[in-house]
């Protein structure tokens, strides 16, 4: 028997699912992510082009190169460990280093990414992270210290995290640098690949919160034309109670607010979903590292509910109101098409009794002039009669007004008969 033939992509899609592995920290360590995104078209954007920027990077390592169609890739760049990743719509670059500078969070952090390489880069910083890793100090007021050096204290996010092997921490803000900071606090003997977990997860937190903030930029800016457009729907709305009002002009008018709003729901619909998607992936992050409270300070769950929901919030009712907006507008072409429709059905009503008085009309006409020509006819058919009878009026003593008078009653009832039945087997 020939063996079972498998589905060309089985082992791809198997593949798939262990195609980006968590990577193993040793404590203490640091990492680096920048995220960057092409500001226009992103989804369609040209992929060698990301590609290309990433094998300059490699080349200048002496690193080996991605596969043609590969959408990660993972190499050493001297101390530094690579991983590439490339999502739809955005790109990731995060290292991984053992042992951390003197300074916490120094920028030089970053110099694995040099300055003339990100300048070339096919598309612009979405977000900059760089996260601290070291062991968890005996005394929680010596980290406490730390974190109030290190972050704001009015937007600190802090929590113990799987089950208290470490406390991870943040302030979501941006610092004279351009990074966004986060600190992890791990207990000794904690797993490397739990540790890799971690801070993958910290990565993926605020890659995809920036991602789907964009949303919110473009709610706010779909706000002004759907300010102008539901006016102008009102003032639309409000004229079809007139009577006055033509409707075919109206409805011209309508349908050239329902092509904008559709316009702008074709261009908002697809950042709408990706905010929803990204807004998920977000919560899922959070909610597997199992927070516990940590010193009464806020979770990072509770400051996403503060902070971050409203924005997701906004870019829902965005969408609602687009949505609810192009279905007033479709109700409203509807109820205009009907009156149209009715308008029209009048004038054909109209239409149809002009005809009607019109053909009454023409009937008089034609029995009239069948009338004159039963004149017409007969006059010529008397003087015929009186011709044909004239030579016999003499012999008779007869005058020809007494023969002509006589004639004429027999030749119109003829000719009204002969008419009268033409016209009956015409019908």
């Amino acid at each position: 028997m020939p063996p079972i033939v498998d589905h060309p992509l089985r082992y791809a899609l198997v593949n798939e699912l262990h195609a980006r592995p968590f990577p193993q920290l040793e404590v203490p360590c640091h990492a680096v992510l920048i995220a960057l995104k092409q500001p226009l078209e992103a989804a369609r954007r040209d992929r060698e082009l990301d590609r290309a920027h990433l094998v300059d990077l490699l080349d200048r390592h002496g690193a080996p190169h991605p596969q043609p169609d590969a959408t990660h890739h993972s190499a050493q760049l001297g101390r530094h460990l690579l991983k590439w990743e490339s999502h739809t719509e955005f790109v990731t670059y995060t290292t991984f280093c053992p042992g951390l500078p003197e300074r916490p969070f120094d920028p030089g952090e970053a110099a694995v990414f040099p300055t003339d390489w990100l300048s070339a880069a096919p598309g612009l910083r979405l977000c900059s992270v760089q996260i601290r890793v070291e062991l968890m100090p005996d005394d929680p007021e010596r980290m406490m210290e730390k974190l109030e050096g290190w972050f704001v204290a009015e937007s600190l996010a802090c929590a113990e995290v799987l089950d208290g092997t470490a406390i991870v921490a943040g302030d979501f803000r941006i610092d004279p640098a351009g990074n966004m900071r986060f600190a992890v606090f791990v207990r000794p003997g904690t797993g490397q690949r739990r540790i890799g977990r971690i801070v993958q997860r910290l990565c993926e937190i605020e890659t995809y919160r920036a991602m789907s903030m964009l949303g919110l930029g473009r709610a706010r800016e779909l706000g002004g034309p759907l300010n102008a457009i539901e006016a102008q729907l009102a003032a639309l709305v409000g004229a079809m109670r007139d009577e006055a009002s033509p409707a075919d002009v109206t409805l011209n008018e309508l349908l050239r607010i329902s092509a904008s709003l559709e316009t702008l729901a074709a261009r908002f619909s697809f950042r709408a979903g990706a905010t929803a998607a990204y807004e998920a992936i977000v919560h899922d992050r959070i909610a597997v590292l199992r927070e516990e409270r940590w010193f009464g300070r806020q979770t990072l769950a509770e400051f996403m509910r503060r902070r971050y929901d409203p924005a997701m919030r906004t870019v829902q009712s965005a969408e609602a109101r687009l949505g609810q907006m192009v279905e007033r507008a479709a109700r409203a072409a509807e109820l205009l098409r009907t009156r149209v429709d009715v308008d029209r059905s009048a004038q054909n009503q109209q239409l149809l009794e002009s005809m009607d008085r019109r053909a009454d009309l023409q009937l008089r006409l034609q029995a009239t002039v069948e009338g004159l020509s039963v004149v017409a006819i007969s006059y010529y058919a008397v003087n015929l009669a009186g011709y044909l009878a004239y030579p016999m009026t003499e012999p008779l003593g007869l005058s020809k007004g007494l023969v002509t008078a006589a004639l004429t009653l027999p030749v119109v009832a003829g000719v009204w008969l002969m008419i009268r039945r033409i016209r009956r087997k015409m019908h």
